[in-house]
C-alpha cells in the first residue's frame, strides 16, 4: 500500500484524537489509497482468562481499521454502520495487526474488509480473524475518520 507521508500523518492525528485508541496504545502504520493498517502491542491487560487476546480487542481493531480504510478512500466524514467478525483461531502473539482495505467505495456507503493478524517475536504473521464492514459516509464529521 503506497501512501504519502502527509496522508499517514493526517490519519495518525485523527487516531490520536480518539481517547480510547490512545488508552489502548493503538498506532496507525499505513493509511491511504483506500487502505489502512492499525497495530497494537499485546500486553496482559488485553488478554482474556486463557491468555489469548480478548475478542473485544480484535473487534476494536477491526472496527477502527475498516473505518480508517474507508476514510482513506472517500474522506474523513465516515462512521461505522456495521461490521461482522469471524474468529478463526486464538489470538496469540506480541503484536496485533489489523490490515483493512476498501472493497467497494460508494457515495453513501463503503464496503471494506479486514484481516486481523497476530505477529510473533520472529515477525511471522498468523491470521486469527477476518471482518467485513459497511461504513457510512456522513458528510457531517469533518476530520473524524475512525469510529
Amino acid at each position: 500500500m503506497e501512501a504519502d507521508a502527509s496522508e499517514l500523518a493526517f490519519g495518525q492525528k485523527v487516531l490520536e484524537a480518539q481517547p480510547f485508541s490512545v488508552l489502548l496504545g493503538a498506532r496507525l502504520t499505513a493509511f491511504g489509497a483506500g487502505a489502512a493498517v492499525l497495530e497494537l502491542d499485546v500486553r496482559d491487560e488485553l488478554r482474556q482468562q486463557n491468555g489469548f487476546v480478548h475478542g473485544g480487542v480484535l473487534s476494536y481493531a477491526a472496527d477502527n481499521a475498516l473505518t480508517f480504510a474507508a476514510g482513506a478512500a472517500v474522506g474523513p466524514a465516515v462512521l461505522t454502520a456495521g461490521f461482522t467478525i469471524d474468529y478463526l483461531r486464538p489470538a496469540r502473539g506480541e503484536l496485533l495487526r489489523a490490515r483493512a482495505q476498501v472493497v467497494r467505495p460508494g457515495r453513501t456507503r463503503v464496503v471494506c474488509r479486514c484481516d486481523l493478524l497476530m505477529v510473533d517475536a520472529a515477525g511471522e504473521e498468523t491470521l486469527c480473524a477476518v471482518a467485513q464492514g459497511t461504513i457510512a459516509v456522513s458528510g457531517t464529521a469533518p476530520g473524524a475518520a475512525g469510529s
